[in-house]
Formats: C-alpha cells, structure tokens, sequence
C-alpha cells in the first residue's frame, strides 16, 4: 500500500512539473515604453551625438519599423491605445490626467483633470494575458488616471512601482502598488531603480510565464541621469547622458535574459509614446512633441524574438501603438473576446516578410479632433498641425513645472526652448495640406492643389473614421 501510495504521489509530482514546463513554454512579454523619445533619438535611426547599442541590438537581432505611429502627440492617450489597441476617441482618455498641484503652464492645452482616467469598462492588456495565467509588473509611468481605482493594480497589474503621471507634474511621488514610498523622488536614480526592480522581477518570474511593462521616465522633461552617467568631467549633454543610461537599462535586461536562458522564449519589444520635447530629435522630421507633423506621431518601434522574427528585418509600412494588443495577442495565441472594438491590426507579417500594412488609413488625434489620414504614401493634415498658443523658442524661457532643483541632477542644464528637436522649415501651417511621404518625408512642399482625388478620398476616409 506504502508503495502505491509513494508511486501516485510520484506520478503526481512528475505531472505537475510537466503542467509548470508546459505553462513555461509560453513566451515571455517586456514591453519597453520611453517617454517623448524622438524618432531620431537612436543610432539605430541615425543618431549621430550618442550611441543606443543596446537598443539597437534589438533592430539587428530583430525586426524595426520606420513607420511607426502614436494616435496623439502626447503621453496618456497614446498609453491608452497601446494597452486597449484602441484609438483615443473610442477609449475617450483623450487628455492628460493632471495632479491638482500639477503646475501651470499656458501652452500645455493637452492637460486635463485631476479626476481623470481610464474607464474601469475598458479592457486592457494586462487584464487579458493575466486571466492567461500571467503574472504581470508595470515599473514607471502609468499617466491612466492617480485615483486609487484608476491605478494599474485595478487594472490587470499585480504589481506596481512607479510614478503615476509624469515625472514634472507636483506632486512627484512614487508608488509601490497603492502606497506612496517615496516623497520627493530622487529623479536622478530613477532609470537605475526602475532597471534593478524589472531584473529582479525576471529573477522572481523565470519559471512563469510574465509580462512586464517597463514605462521609463526618460527621456521626459526634466531629464535626469544618474551619477555614473552625468558627464560631469566633458562637454556634456544632459540628454545624451539620458539615452546613454536608458540603453544601459535595456542592456542590463537583455544580459538578464541570457543568464536565465530566456532569449528564445521572451518578446521584447521597445518603442516611444510619441515625438520629442526640446533637447531630443525628431530625426530628419518636421516638429516635435504636442504637435501632428511627422516628428510629434512617428516613432521607433524595434523587436526581438529568436527563432520567430527574422534578424535584421526592416519595414517601411505604416503602422502603429495601437496594433501592439492585437499582434501581441495573436503571438501569445490570446483570443480577444468579440464584443471588445479593436482598431488595431495583427502586424506580424510586417515583423517577420515584406507584407503591405494591414491598414487602408492611420489616423492621429489631437484632444477630441481628428488631425492626419495616413494612407500609403499619402499624408492629409485634416486640421493644421500647429497649436495656438504656440510652443516658446526663447532661450532664457523656464519651465514653471519643473521639480524643484533637489530631486533631480544638473537642474541648470535641462534643455533649452531653444534647442528645438525637429525641422522647422517649409510650406505655414493650415488645415488640408498633403503631403507625399516618400519623396517628401519632412513634409516641406504642400502638393493638395495637384492632387484633388486624393485630398478628397483621405477626407472621406477620416469622416466615415469620425462616423464609426
């Protein structure tokens, strides 16, 4: 008896370790989100001034888009769309949640209420692959609402620790899961904790299947660095010492993989949330940040996944934040229930072939208005790009919601409103302008006049957009 007992206790334990190993042949998920990095803020897109390897050993090990598009020109809605695979109009976060004592500005037009957050009905990422048996991590910027029933741990996130909102909106705190733990935050060692915190989250986890999203602070205005990366001893640059130790913090991960044997069995993806603020680079592209010329929408998108994602793929074809739930789910072979809107699209093909854009028109918002139709080569400002009042230039201009000299590094040295990220040059903005994006990238020369079947056809695609 003795024996039969040990025997069917034996067979049990084998089961069940063959039930974990199965479970364990899921693959993992690191989605990496920077804030207002500019689509020429890596080398692997021509950055020049500093280097990203790190960064850029996922395009070589992996697939990179160069059309990549956020739905707005800044941070919460874009967030919301990434995590819904929703556009901004449907998930209706349209505007910035915005702490009480958040500052004020008289450009940032974008900021909303303190109240504000993502609706409690929406369905998110997170809660979609932990109902998968995923054990699931957000580390950094949330922006999806502060109240407590808007935080990530009532929405699909087991665990949190982070900053809710932006890294200059007062009252700068750091949460762990519902609790403040930190006030006022150090902003300088930011980037290292949040780093330490997603490796020893991998070390936790390396025998579960996790998803782990990593929303770093930087490069996002005041831009920060840690002792070991402020280049204190040289003709610095605060924001290249930002980069420099954002692609230190990918590196460190991607040695963490390694050493776990978790390369082949984790997706990791790392993209922005839209263009630059003063300081970055919107590489060859006209505007920045809060704005919808190309440098405020397009970003980088790179993704690594041995065995699965041919190395060194490129792909020209549009796409977009709001396709990463739906391509994630079908990779993660995730059914996403019938009843949830998606407006994303399965990109996969565009990651691993030379397949078209599973999209007829992309189209980019701005508050509650519909701004660009993006439809092949074709770009159609509905409405103009420019914002009244309009973003400062003056060099001796201070941001008035700026920490306070105390939580950060090198305070005097933030980026001046001089240093402006992107073109500034061609056709004065205005409502109905086209633009041919494969002769024209920087969107300089205005060709609506010579093309009225166009013009006509991309406005009928944002009005029935508008309609649906």
């Amino acid at each position: 008896m003795k024996i039969r007992i040990l025997l069917s206790i034996g067979l049990l334990l084998s089961l069940s370790c063959l039930l974990a190993n199965a479970q364990n042949t899921r693959p993992n998920l690191i989605l990496i989100l920077a804030d207002d990095l500019g689509y020429g803020d890596l080398s692997s897109y021509g950055q020049k001034k500093w280097l990203t390897p790190n960064i850029d050993q996922l395009a070589t090990e992996g697939a990179m888009l160069t059309h990549f598009y956020t739905p707005m020109p800044y941070c919460a809605p874009t967030r919301a769309s990434l995590l819904t695979g929703r556009y901004p109009y449907r998930h209706k976060l349209t505007i910035n949640p915005f702490p009480t004592n958040g500052g004020r500005t008289n450009f940032q037009t974008f900021r909303g209420s303190d109240s504000l957050g993502l609706d409690s009905e929406e369905l998110l990422f997170s809660e979609l692959v932990k109902k998968e048996g995923y054990v699931t991590k957000i580390i950094g910027k949330w922006h999806l609402g502060h109240r407590p029933q808007f935080l990530p741990t009532r929405h699909g996130f087991d665990e949190y620790y982070g900053i809710p909102y932006s890294n200059d909106m007062r009252p700068v705190i750091l949460l762990e899961n519902e609790k403040t733990v930190e006030y006022p935050v150090v902003q300088a060692t930011l980037t290292k904790r949040y780093t330490e915190s997603a490796v020893d989250f991998i070390e936790k986890n390396k025998r579960k299947p996790f998803f782990l999203y990593l929303p770093h602070a930087m490069p996002h205005k005041p831009v920060t660095a840690s002792e070991e990366f402020y280049s204190r001893e040289t003709k610095h640059d605060l924001y290249a010492d930002a980069m420099r130790e954002l692609d230190w913090s990918v590196g460190k991960l991607l040695e963490k993989l390694k050493a776990e044997k978790l390369e082949e069995n984790t997706i990791i993806i790392f993209t922005s949330d839209n263009g630059p603020w003063f300081g970055g680079s919107s590489g060859d592209l006209r505007g920045m940040k809060a704005l919808n010329w190309e440098g405020g929408i397009r970003v980088p998108f790179l993704i690594r996944w041995n065995g699965h994602i041919p190395a060194g793929h490129i792909s020209k074809e549009p796409s977009g934040i709001i396709d990463v739930f739906p391509t994630l789910a079908k990779l993660l072979k995730i059914n996403i229930p019938q009843n949830v809107k998606i407006d994303g699209k399965d990109i996969y093909p565009l990651l691993s072939s030379k397949a078209k854009s599973p999209h007829e028109a992309l189209f980019s918002f701005y508050k509650d208005k519909l701004q660009t139709v993006r439809s092949g080569k074709w770009k159609l400002h509905i409405l103009s790009p420019e914002r009244s009042p309009a973003l400062p230039s003056d060099s001796t201009w201070v941001d008035p919601v700026w920490p306070d000299g105390v939580t950060i590094i090198a305070q005097n040295e933030q980026p001046k409103a001089n240093q402006y990220p992107g073109i500034k040059t061609g056709v004065p903005a205005a409502d109905l302008l086209l633009f041919d994006l494969e002769n024209d990238p920087s969107e300089q020369k205005n060709v609506a006049s010579a093309n009225p079947d166009i013009v006509k056809r991309l406005r009928a695609m944002a009005e029935k957009e508008q309609r649906d």
